[in-house]
């Protein structure tokens, strides 16, 4: 009797431990989700483009890099069309930023651009951190934990892979290519959530390693920090 109390407890304990993980997902891909949404309808807006571009861009930053995560991993169709809660957020986000700019054009203007560019650092760098997370997580999840390659993989494409969707479709260069260490950050992080996990366990790993993308952004964009490259 003694000893069925004991794993009944254990199962609660457990159950428990789940409910929190998916709890801190969804609201860590919910964050993710607006914040690349913003920055991919600030770039359409940017670019002048019509409310449809901004929406295409914005959605296109949010779930683009988990889309090609999921084709990598086999999950066919992929999970931004099995829940499409997610799209009509990055949606929803992308008309309002559409809105918001087109009250205020000025905002794209001026000195204005300089608050422009911070608040794209700031969407960018919470959106790569958190895609970032998500990605190891999902790749765990499916069966890979001992495959630390495929999961560092899994976590930089999910951050990344939106960003660069974004970037080709709006004709300017990539932005992983050419500033501030953005995929050495997401790389690191992805490192950085496959240990944690390991050691410590996936809300631990999840909310860490996001941080440190975060900090790492944050860090090479007021230092200008940037990878070597070849200058006429």
């Amino acid at each position: 009797m003694k000893g069925a109390g004991y794993f009944c407890i254990f199962q609660i304990i457990r159950k428990t431990d789940m409910n929190i993980q998916e709890t801190v997902t969804f609201i860590m891909e919910m964050i993710g989700t607006v914040a690349f949404a913003a920055s991919g309808a600030m770039v359409g807006a940017g670019r002048g483009m019509d409310i449809f571009g901004v929406c295409v861009l914005g959605v296109v930053t949010s779930v683009g890099g988990g889309m090609i995560r999921d084709i990598v991993l086999g999950i066919i169709p992929p999970n931004m069309f099995q829940h499409p809660s997610y799209t009509i957020v990055a949606t929803i986000t992308s008309c309002l930023v559409f809105l918001v700019l087109s009250v205020k054009r000025r905002l794209l203007e001026g000195h204005f651009k300089e608050n422009y560019d911070r608040i794209m650092l700031v969407m960018d760098s919470i959106g790569l951190g958190i895609f970032t997370v998500v990605g190891v997580n999902t790749g765990i999840n499916n069966g890979y934990m001992d495959h630390t390659f495929l999961l560092v993989f899994l976590g930089t494409i999910t951050g990344v892979g939106g960003g660069l969707l974004r970037d080709m479709m709006a004709g300017v260069p990539p932005y992983i290519f050419v500033r501030h260490v953005y995929a050495c950050a997401s790389i690191v992080g992805a490192i950085a959530c496959v240990s944690i996990y390991r050691s410590f366990g996936a809300v631990e790993a999840m909310v860490g390693a996001s941080a440190v993308v975060i900090v790492i952004r944050y860090l090479a964009a007021h230092y200008h920090w940037n990878l070597p490259r070849l200058t006429e």
